[in-house]
């Protein structure tokens, strides 16, 4: 059996949307995290618990933090309960606290993931005596894949991009964690302002404004991992406290439907980032160019397969195109659409597109502009 000594480095995951891994292992390496690797689905680094509570806290676009704990061989499912029964699940789990087991399998001679998972549960509450729930905060994830059992947890629980602050959710929303990592694909750093004319409940506004000042996406939520036994809750506090940067960025967002524009400035009341952002209700062909110095535009219009007739929103883009070029000189802009005939229906001068990202079962792309003439 193997499993990392307390205190030395062991394998962290952050899991992301398949398409936008390089855009976290730079936040990641950019934050300080080591030995960052991009793979299919997300970004390995190394650390301690530290780096595991920072991961939760700090980092924007990861959309959950998994911990390798351990692995062994295993070829039938009476030596994975036998096995199960000898790691020490009370390192990391109090006896009292509920934990839920899933299991995949993979090119193994154990091939049923319903009996793994229920041999491992029955070590854990033979050895532990743990309840299992299905809804209990902390997920301990099995793969069996070669014949190997990895053993990890999901230090977050809640997706992180369910940051505490956006109650108000609009139609096909896009998560926080994805608008940050398109953000970042635009260049944004905080250093200039940003305009979203479809913002809908505000998230690349809110996601935006937290960047330019410094504010922790995770400053107002609860992780899995305050439920671990070696949680330090003075350390975690101490992660937290980030005193925010003062900035004169400013934030725009407008939509044709009062009731986003409502629950988009009620979203960023909650995030503390009202006096920096503002929203107004009005169609696209009524967009006007900010006052102050240009800066990105970026929006997720309604697709063709998601929000109304095809013909009309053909319609839509090419407003929003005509609007931008007339007004919006030294602009930016980055617009995430599933089809090019979309993007390009907008006239915008865009480079060749990112990567297709799933979102919403659909595959997305983010195109871009360099500032427009």
């Amino acid at each position: 059996m193997a499993e990392p000594a307390p205190g030395t480095p062991q394998e962290i995951f952050l899991t992301a949307p398949p398409g936008l891994e390089g855009a976290l292992a730079n936040e990641a390496r950019e934050a300080g995290f080591n030995d960052v690797k991009s793979q299919p689905g997300g970004v390995a680094i190394s650390g301690g618990w530290p780096e595991v509570w920072r991961a939760n806290i700090t980092l924007r676009g990861a959309s959950r933090v998994l911990v390798r704990i351990g692995s062994f061989r295993a070829f039938h499912v009476a030596q994975l309960h036998k096995r199960a029964l000898k790691f020490p699940w009370g390192d990391f789990f109090d006896p009292d606290t509920p934990i839920r087991v899933e299991a995949t399998c993979k090119r193994s001679k154990i091939y049923h993931a319903g009996a793994a998972t229920q041999r491992i549960e029955r070590a854990i509450t033979e050895t532990l005596g743990a309840p299992i729930a299905k809804d209990a905060p902390l997920r301990v994830m099995v793969r069996i894949e070669d014949d190997l059992c990895t053993l990890s947890l999901d230090s977050s629980g809640d997706p992180l991009h369910r940051r505490g602050h956006k109650e108000f959710v609009g139609k096909a929303p896009l998560r926080e964690t994805m608008a940050a990592l398109f953000l970042r694909e635009c260049g944004y750093d905080g250093g200039e302002p940003v305009l979203d004319p479809m913002c809908g409940s505000g998230t690349f506004l809110l996601e935006a404004a937290d960047m330019a000042c410094g504010l922790l996406p995770g400053r107002s939520r609860s992780f899995a991992f305050e439920h671990l036994t070696n949680f330090d809750a003075e350390a975690v506090a101490g992660l937290r406290n980030s005193d925010p940067r003062p900035t004169e960025m400013r934030f725009f967002g407008s939509d044709r439907d009062a009731g986003a524009v409502r629950g988009a400035a009620a979203n960023a009341a909650r995030a503390g980032v009202a006096d920096m952002c503002h929203f107004s209700c009005h169609a696209i062909s009524d967009l006007t160019r900010p006052e102050g110095p240009p800066g990105l535009v970026i929006v997720n219009p309604p697709y063709g397969g998601r929000v109304g007739n095809k013909r009309l929103i053909y319609g839509l883009y090419a407003a929003l195109g005509k609007t931008l070029l007339a007004d919006f000189q030294g602009w930016r802009v980055g617009l995430i659409t599933t089809e090019g005939g979309l993007a390009r229906a907008t006239t915008l001068p865009f480079a060749p597109p990112g990567p297709p990202v799933a979102h919403g079962g659909l595959k997305v792309r983010l195109w871009q502009t360099a500032p427009l003439p």
